[in-house]
């Protein structure tokens, strides 16, 4: 799995993106601290325990450092930065019935933004598998040279992604 960089100084705004899914009932913001449990389950329950996992850290950083996608008062999309390591992205994860149509492109730049406003001018895309593509088309990210396996080298057995 090789990593992915992006330059955080050459992002495309996030507005436009916002707006976009805003029109369809979407509203893509900062999970709240009291929001944990439910937040932390929904990944669990979608995507995978590991995920679970790493998205309960960014509730430990102030602000909390992700971002959730909403529709009708339920959670349809997430997104991490600063879970696994500093500087990192990742995960994200839209449902099934809201990809395609931009929701995770908004995700991501918008978490990027926020990488930004730390300080990074680089954010690092950890063992992206099968959204390269997506990546290199998003936010122009580019593969590392000697990344593979890179943090993920001495994975616990039982453990999921």
């Amino acid at each position: 799995m090789i990593d992915m960089l992006v330059r955080l100084y050459a992002l495309p705004p996030a507005a436009p993106l916002l707006e976009a899914v805003a029109a369809r009932g979407i509203t893509v913001r900062r999970p709240r601290a009291y929001e944990k449990s439910q937040v932390i389950d929904w990944v669990r329950s979608e995507f995978s325990r590991g995920w679970a996992d790493e998205c309960e850290v960014c509730f430990s950083r102030a602000p909390v450092s992700a971002h959730i996608a909403t529709h009708g008062g339920d959670i349809v999309g997430f997104a991490c930065h600063e879970a696994t390591h500093r500087n990192f992205f990742g995960p994200i994860g839209v449902t099934d019935g809201f990809r395609n149509h931009g929701l995770g492109r908004c995700l991501l730049i918008t978490s990027l933004h926020a990488m930004r406003d730390l300080g990074y001018a680089y954010a690092i895309i950890g063992g992206p598998t099968d959204a390269v593509s997506f990546y290199t088309q998003a936010v122009g990210a580019v593969p590392i040279a000697g990344s593979t396996p890179g943090i993920y080298l001495d994975r616990l057995s039982g453990s999921d992604s």
